[in-house]
């Protein structure tokens, strides 16, 4: 089962000869809001880097090297998909956006030999009293990485 308002998106690469471009965000997009902040996130194979929320911002992933599984895990009260854990492969191989709304829960491991790297763009400057972390071992989660 999906979880209620992700987004997934198909990206554009354009690749010639020379190396490639590729897309990410547009102001034009369906799930664009606002332009907030890019920042680039990189993890280790096996590493997994878990679990945080943002209470305001809407996260924008796309894993532009290497290979992760994303998991996100919906806890809003109101929500139809609530309890719900949902899995995502990102890679370029496979380029895509990832659109989280606020209050999902989420985190990453790295699945490629060496660095992976994901490019999260915010629609809000990154802000830590605006987040909630946990560690991946908390006993509110109940996920087989």
């Amino acid at each position: 089962m999906k979880i209620k308002d992700v987004t997934i998106s198909k990206l554009k690469i354009i690749e010639d000869e020379r190396g490639k471009v590729m897309h990410m965000m547009r102001n034009d997009s369906k799930v664009f809001q606002s332009f907030g902040e890019i920042y680039f996130s990189t993890i280790y194979k096996d590493v997994i880097k878990a679990w945080h929320l943002h209470k305001e911002a809407t996260l924008n992933y796309a894993c532009v090297s290497g290979e992760v599984k994303l998991v996100l895990y919906d806890d809003r009260t109101e929500s139809d998909s609530r309890g719900i854990y949902e899995e995502i492969f990102l890679t370029p191989k496979n380029y895509f956006l990832v659109t989280i709304p606020p209050n999902i829960w989420n985190g990453f491991k790295g699945l490629a030999k060496g660095e992976s790297i994901i490019a999260n763009c915010l629609n809000l400057p990154h802000n830590e009293k605006e987040m909630v972390r946990l560690d991946v071992e908390n006993k509110r989660f109940n996920h087989n990485w």
